[in-house]
């Protein structure tokens, strides 16, 4: 196995551990530093309480939503705020059938649709 095949291998093991816990808050940073480790449990716990709050969208309705939609597996999954705009999206990048990559980026409180990038995106889509 390349080292891009376990690069990827280890985005998507981490993407099954982290998706799950985020959407039941029980995700706890198992690899922050001792002097991070105060932040990030408080990041992921400001992050827990603003799905279970209902003004983010839990992810795994956006990871249904994909699976309904298109063919491919999940590579990586960021959450990022746009301070200038004050906006918070996912980005959701995939591998499809044929190897292609595109980056789905979605509005994390309403779950919309805002972009879609990539090459081949048509050959990912399901058929419905």
């Amino acid at each position: 196995m390349g080292q891009t095949e376990r690069m990827k291998t280890r985005n998507v093991i981490a993407l099954l551990i982290v998706l799950p816990c985020l959407a039941s808050g029980a995700l706890v940073p198992v690899s922050a530093a001792d002097d991070d480790a105060d932040t990030a449990n408080q990041s992921w716990h400001d992050l827990h309480q603003e799905v279970k709050a209902g003004h983010l969208v839990p992810m795994t309705a956006i990871m249904d939503w994909l699976e309904a939609r298109f063919e491919g597996q999940i590579l990586e999954v960021e959450l990022e705020q746009d301070h200038g705009h004050g906006s918070i999206e996912y980005e959701v990048e995939m591998i499809g059938p044929q190897g292609q990559v595109v980056e789905f980026e979605f509005d994390a409180t309403t779950g919309e649709l805002l972009s879609i990038e990539g090459v081949n995106i048509e050959a990912m889509k399901k058929t419905p």
